[in-house]
């Protein structure tokens, strides 16, 4: 399973009930660097497949998760465990900087 939309409608179920971690990649379609980490992003669902849900947030069309995540700039990668933010990072980062925020 590759990453999985996140939507205010799915948000509660995917993400807060979830019984694994969860990282959420916030970006936009219009956002060169969310372009450059969309690659990564979906190499660590397919890695972590099992172990960790991917989602991914369009800020254009879920502006009230991007608010309610206080996301200023993107992208920014959440890391959810419990319902509970446990990471966050805004910008490109490399591959082993997602996996290190993952352990």
């Amino acid at each position: 399973m590759a990453e999985m939309k996140i939507t205010g409608q799915n948000f509660q179920k995917e993400v807060l009930q979830s019984g694994q971690p969860v990282l959420l990649d916030f970006w936009a379609p219009w956002c060169g660097p969310c372009r450059m980490l969309s690659p990564v992003v979906e190499q660590l669902a397919e890695e972590y497949e099992g172990k960790v849900k991917v989602g991914k947030v369009n800020v254009d069309e879920e502006g009230e998760l991007a608010s309610a995540f206080q996301v200023m700039s993107i992208p920014c990668i959440v890391v959810m465990k419990d319902g509970k933010i446990v990471e966050k990072a805004v910008g490109y980062r490399p591959k082993a900087q997602l996996e290190e925020m993952l352990r």
